[in-house]
């Protein structure tokens, strides 16, 4: 198992060994200049939409103390979203009481959760703050039901006093640091912000602290040491093992593990150079760095050993997993464990009786009524299927707001909310509401999830810190990572009802877990499964990949069209003669609403040089606005995982102002940069969530090693009437799709949950 990012966006099509990047020179000067620019913290061209992205490599801590990016230059959404955490975790711990029972699984966490709130940090920081822990309460009596008419009461965020930089005394001492070491200075305010007061010492003492800068690697870590430390710096310095343990477990949670098993660490340690893995393992635990686990191995992670088996098994030791993982997504996990044994444990707030849901049922049909029944019981239910059954959840929704409930929905995205919304309304669960095309009208109960946690959408928080609901449905669930679930399950209320709700064959979350996989695997709540088909040959074409097979399909009003090419030069050209003229003109589909998907930024056809192509037919311009100009169409990154198509406005003192899907945003001029690129070409993982009337799928022939059935499933996907199909990869493509599953993860999740779960 590899520890590296696996993400089929993070290497370059064609470029081999794109894992290990050797250092440019003496010291961390030219590899360490090299990965604040391009390069992602894996050597190689990651999806800013995910969690390797080289966005959020380059920001490092800059952006946390930057500021965001919202529609106001005073509080941005991500400053919302961290602060909107903070004041969340400040009202739970009010009400969190002793716990009694301790959690059996495991070694180092043993009854006590952690405060999630304050081990998650602003991702574009880098910085690692030590978790607050808390205890769990017994569960609280349940709330009695509010009365239909009463409306959610929108809470804004406290407001919070910007955090501060570094102080620019520390920033100048660091940088000193950096220059007698021969890395790139720039990596200055970075490294003062991760690593806090007196970082210029740290770095003296500890020249391997570097690689907590994201995008620093170990090799140019490496030669900042020997600059440093002369003939005092060697591979056995016991300083550097811990370091690089620590740098390739942030690796394991880029690849999407929450975890490594014990000999694969030490393996990828070996592979470092390291030459005692083993003594670098037990001393970054014993410092706090990581923290190891010893989990029963009983088949299947997580299931109960079978009556016959018990009683031989009375005598002997049980089989154990050795497992090391960063504090950080521990904590995440135990907390969403917690929470979701809350969940299935606890009996549902009963708005309205066991007649009126069943008469709500009866008015469904097929396996939304199984939906709505299985919801009427249970505090967690799972649901899955495709495009068409999201039907399924907005029937959900209308059933139990009729009943009294304040139900809402969330999904990845900006674009996913809108389509939701747009349901609801023809559902009739939400009135006509006047508004811009592609705004989410004021009274719609859809939000996206970092609206919602951040309290920029959604019903606010009650007196307790809770969401102000009854009832919500996570759309697009297997894009939630286990701290984004984690910090869900935390804000729902005593009494709630949570739906996950999404297609399990789509790509995985961007950030480490997979919860809604293993939370399908555990079977420890209702789950159903949509009898839906997604209609027509984009339908049929899309279903057949998500089983292992790519058939033809018939498409007499050219649904599907397939484009044969030969080299790179010919794969850009048709791309964009498609996007510009043929799709237009065939299919009435206008360039603007096409989108273009490829495997990866870099290469001759990846999103650099198709936006390049796009951008000189579409919206030719010099790009006075750093690299854009008014019209250009743009994806925003406001953190690793999160992607908002939109377009270019204008720019001005201010920095560059942005329209995504109604959202006006404006980006700073330091950030442009790092979290913003041209969009009319995506990645498939920049795409998740997102659907357009057509869609243009780019497979050039680098691109072969790259796919996989997911990544197929994903792209093709997002196609609402028409799919174009650049195809230079020949026969790997029905390979990728037969052969090519998703890349496992390591996670603990289902043993965690295993022992809270009743009766299992």
């Amino acid at each position: 198992m590899s520890t590296e990012p696996e993400t089929t966006e993070d290497a370059e099509p064609g470029t081999p060994g794109a894992g290990s990047t050797p250092a440019d020179g003496p010291g961390a000067g030219g590899g360490a200049e090299a990965d604040t620019g391009e390069a992602d913290a894996g050597s190689a061209e990651a999806d800013s939409g995910e969690a390797a992205s080289a966005e959020g490599a380059r920001a490092g801590a800059g952006e946390g103390a930057d500021g965001g990016d919202a529609g106001t230059p005073q509080v941005s959404e991500a400053e919302a979203e961290l602060r909107a955490q903070q004041v969340e975790r400040e009202r739970i711990e009010q009400r969190k009481a002793e716990k009694k029972a301790p959690i059996a699984s495991g070694t180092k966490l043993s009854g006590k959760a952690a405060d999630l709130l304050a081990a998650v940090r602003a991702v574009e920081s880098g910085e690692k703050p030590a978790a607050t822990v808390f205890e769990e309460p017994p569960p609280a009596p349940r709330r009695s039901a509010p009365e239909p008419e009463r409306r959610p009461r929108p809470v804004v965020p406290e407001p919070v006093s910007a955090p501060a930089g570094p102080a620019p005394e520390t920033v100048e001492a660091v940088r000193r640091v950096l220059g007698e070491g021969g890395a790139p200075e720039v990596l200055a305010p970075q490294a003062a912000a991760v690593l806090g007061e007196g970082a210029d010492e740290q770095l003296r003492a500890d020249p391997w602290q570097l690689l907590r800068i994201a995008g620093v690697r170990p090799e140019q870590a490496d030669g900042f040491a020997r600059a440093l430390l002369g003939a005092e710096c060697g591979p056995d310095d016991e300083r550097r093992g811990r370091a690089v343990t620590g740098w390739l477990l942030e690796q394991a949670a880029l690849a999407g593990h929450t975890v490594l098993e014990m000999p694969a660490l030490l393996a990828a340690l070996a592979q470092r150079g390291v030459p005692e893995p083993d003594s670098a393992v037990q001393g970054a635990i014993a410092e706090g760095e990581a923290l190891v686990f010893q989990d029963a191995l009983e088949g299947e992670a997580g299931a109960p050993a079978r009556e016959d088996e018990e009683g031989a098994e009375e005598n002997e030791e049980r089989p154990v997993r050795v497992l090391v993982g960063l504090e950080r997504y521990a904590l995440a996990e135990e907390s969403l464990a917690d929470g979701l044994a809350r969940l299935v444990n606890s009996a549902p707030k009963q708005d309205g009786s066991a007649e009126e849901w069943e008469r709500a049922a009866a008015a469904a049909q097929g396996s939304a009524a199984e939906l709505i029944r299985a919801v009427a019981g249970q505090g967690l239910v799972l649901h899955t299927g495709g495009e068409a059954s999201l039907a399924e959840p907005a029937a959900l929704l209308t059933a139990a707001r009729s009943l009294g409930l304040r139900v809402w929905a969330a999904t990845h995205g900006p674009i996913g909310r809108n389509r939701f919304a747009a349901l609801l309304r023809r559902s009739g669960q939400v009135a006509d509401a006047p508004g811009q095309a592609g705004e989410t009208p004021a009274d719609s109960p859809v939000a996206t999830v970092s609206g919602l946690l951040a309290g920029l959408e959604g019903p606010g928080r009650d007196a307790d810190g809770a969401l102000d609901l009854d009832l919500l449905v996570v759309l697009d669930a297997p894009q939630l990572d286990v701290e984004t679930a984690a910090l869900l399950t935390e804000s729902l209320p005593d009494g709630a009802r949570l739906v996950l709700a999404g297609d399990p064959a789509v790509l995985w979350s961007a950030g480490p877990g997979r919860v809604f996989a293993d939370l399908l695997a555990a079977r420890i709540c209702p789950q159903v499964a949509s009898r839906r088909p997604d209609p027509g040959p984009l339908g049929e074409l899309v279903s057949g990949i998500g089983v292992g097979e790519l058939n033809q399909v018939e498409a007499p009003g050219k649904e599907v069209v397939i484009v044969p090419v030969r080299d790179a030069g010919e794969a850009v050209h048709r791309t964009v003669q498609l996007v510009v003229d043929s799709v237009p003109r065939a299919i009435g589909v206008p360039a603007e609403e096409t989108q273009v998907i490829t495997p990866g930024h870099g290469g001759a056809v990846g999103t650099r040089a198709l936006n390049a192509a796009l951008k000189e037919r579409l919206n030719p311009g010099p790009g006075r606005f750093g690299g854009f100009d008014p019209g250009d169409r743009i994806v925003h990154s406001p953190a690793p995982g999160r992607a908002l198509p939109g377009r270019v406005v204008t720019a001005d003192a201010e920095g560059l102002h942005l329209s995504c899907e109604g959202e006006t945003i404006v980006v700073p001029r330091e950030r442009v940069e790092h979290s913003v690129r041209h969009g009319w070409a995506l990645t498939a993982h920049q795409a998740v969530g997102s659907r357009w009337p057509a869609v243009v799928v780019v497979l050039p022939g680098d691109a072969a090693q790259t796919l996989s059935r997911p990544w197929v499933y994903t792209a093709f996907g997002r196609a609402d009437r028409h799919l174009s199909v650049v195809h230079g990869v020949e026969q790997a493509l029905a390979r990728a799709v037969a052969e090519v599953p998703a890349k496992p993860r390591t996670t603990r999740l289902p043993v965690l949950l295993a022992p809270q779960i009743s009766g299992t």
